[in-house]
């Protein structure tokens, strides 16, 4: 079956008893306890509840396989995840985990870069945010950690069946959690649009969470309105949408060993690196006539198509050239309080060693201009205060 996207925790009951719940898995977050949806997720009528949080905001191989046993041993016909981005992928490593042939064994290298085949309808899956960021409620991709390395986890039988907007939940959440996963999802409408694997339907998605951040950051983060927070969370519905077509590029691809090195939340990582990369990418396409500057160029369909590309989004951000968009995008991380981090001087050439070092370069190959590892160094000094 294609997604549904419903809106309203109300619509919950209904849902379940569509799909025949009798025993549901409810995999949550911290955050559970605390939200504004708890009682009416508890007084859902399946005939018995098993609850799974054993895990961590990055989750781990071992933690998921603890939530593969439970489902398991429990017996539960229906899965609901209710919490952030890392809530919404454990199920989804869950999920892939019980129903392939592979077992466990699906969600760890070799096996997790292969489209192993899975009836997803076997579990019936839906999906809650409590945050407005990744989009997770809406891609068949999910993040988890083994031995060490993050891995990224790809099959289509782990799209939610439903995912469940109810923006009220981002009424309490922490100020800076909402600017970093705002930022997030503006980052990954941006990044979309720009990738070489975008289409005509990713371009509409991108351009709606664009559109709809640009309209309503301000709103939503300085005066906590109900009405901008269901279209910020539509917005990052939407990016989620986006990115499941075309994949993150340099942006995210870069921000990785940023959260790690220096214990920045994900969405606050992304966004110190995208002006950077643009502003660069943007500097390489007026001398893109030139045969070494053409080299660098790594979308197929030319450098003239990017150059309009670049232009959409500085439209879609209410500017009339990319230049202004940059530092408009600058000028949001400077209002919400969002910076650089800063390496001691002592440390400074060890990690911006360690970060360039860090790139996939799978990650890269979405991206419309090539980076080479002297052009991800440039661009960490800039990033790194």
């Amino acid at each position: 079956m294609n997604q549904q996207i419903v809106n309203g925790i109300e619509r919950l009951s209904g849902i379940l008893q569509e799909v025949g719940c009798r025993k549901l898995f409810l995999v949550v977050d911290s955050s559970y306890p605390f939200l504004n949806i708890k009682d009416a997720i508890e007084a859902l009528p399946a005939e018995e509840k098993v609850k799974f949080s054993d895990f961590t905001p990055n989750p781990l191989y071992e933690q998921v396989c603890k939530g593969v046993e439970l489902l398991k041993t429990s017996k539960c016909d229906t899965i609901l995840a209710v919490g952030g981005g890392s809530a919404i992928d454990v199920a989804k490593c869950i999920k892939l985990a019980v129903l392939a042939q592979e077992g466990n064994a699906a969600i760890i290298p070799p096996l997790v870069s292969q489209r192993l085949p899975i009836d997803g309808t076997k579990i019936p899956f839906i999906a809650i945010p409590t945050t407005a960021g990744t989009g997770s409620e809406s891609t068949h991709n999910a993040v988890m950690y083994y031995e060490g390395s993050k891995q990224t986890v790809t099959n289509d039988g782990i799209l939610p069946d439903y995912a469940l907007l109810a923006p009220e939940v981002l009424k309490t959440l922490p100020l800076y959690q909402k600017k970093c996963t705002m930022m997030d999802a503006l980052c990954q409408g941006i990044e979309s649009w720009w990738s070489v694997n975008s289409t005509e339907e990713s371009y509409e998605y991108s351009r709606k969470a664009i559109e709809l951040v640009m309209a309503n950051w301000r709103k939503y983060i300085f005066e906590n309105d109900e009405e901008a927070a269901a279209k910020i969370m539509l917005a990052a519905n939407y990016s989620g949408r986006a990115i499941n077509i075309t994949a993150t590029t340099a942006a995210h691809a870069m921000s990785y060993k940023i959260t790690s090195l220096y214990k920045l939340p994900h969405g606050h990582a992304v966004a110190i690196c995208l002006p950077e990369i643009w502003e660069y990418m943007l500097s390489v396409l007026p001398q893109s006539g030139q045969n070494e500057e053409m080299s660098k160029i790594n979308e197929p369909r030319g450098f003239e198509y990017l150059s309009s590309v670049f232009s959409e989004i500085a439209q879609a951000m209410c500017k009339s050239s990319p230049i202004q968009a940059i530092n408009t995008f600058r000028r949001m991380l400077k209002d919400l309080d969002i910076l650089g981090p800063t390496a001691e001087p002592d440390l400074r050439s060890s990690e911006l060693t360690l970060l360039t070092t860090s790139v996939n370069p799978v990650r890269l190959r979405n991206n419309p201009i090539k980076l080479d590892e002297v052009t991800i160094r440039q661009l960490y000094e800039s990033i790194i205060n």
